[in-house]
């Protein structure tokens, strides 16, 4: 199920303002850079780099997901750990916007999302 309309135009606004802001300057961005995937209830933001070992391909490293549960009204926010799973970010579990997500990510106060 797609996101509701209003929520999407958000996560696009938000997104957009957070990628001027935090993406890498344009003369590297093809080694090293930002971006974002919207796909049905989920919102996550992506570092993406060649691989070190045959940089025709591309690594996608999930920074931060966040999930609508359209029942609550609320995003949910996880963070991946090092067993490359998802956990539940607990200084911030759930919001009601995706700028309040990216503002926590932009403070990263626990180095959970950029180390």
């Amino acid at each position: 199920m797609p996101l509701p309309e209003l929520q999407l135009r958000e996560c696009l606004g938000s997104a957009g303002a957070f990628l001027q802001e935090r993406r890498p300057p344009p003369e590297i961005r093809e080694k090293v850079d930002l971006r974002t995937n919207i796909k049905g209830q989920e919102f996550v933001l992506l570092e993406v780099r060649p691989a070190y070992d045959d940089e025709t391909l591309t690594i996608e490293h999930p920074i931060v997901r966040a999930r609508w549960v359209g029942t609550e009204k609320v995003w949910r926010v996880y963070w991946m750990r090092a067993d490359l799973k998802w956990h539940r970010y607990d200084p911030l579990p759930e919001t009601q916007t995706i700028a309040e997500v990216l503002a926590e990510v932009k403070r990263d106060p626990y180095g959970c999302f950029f180390g």
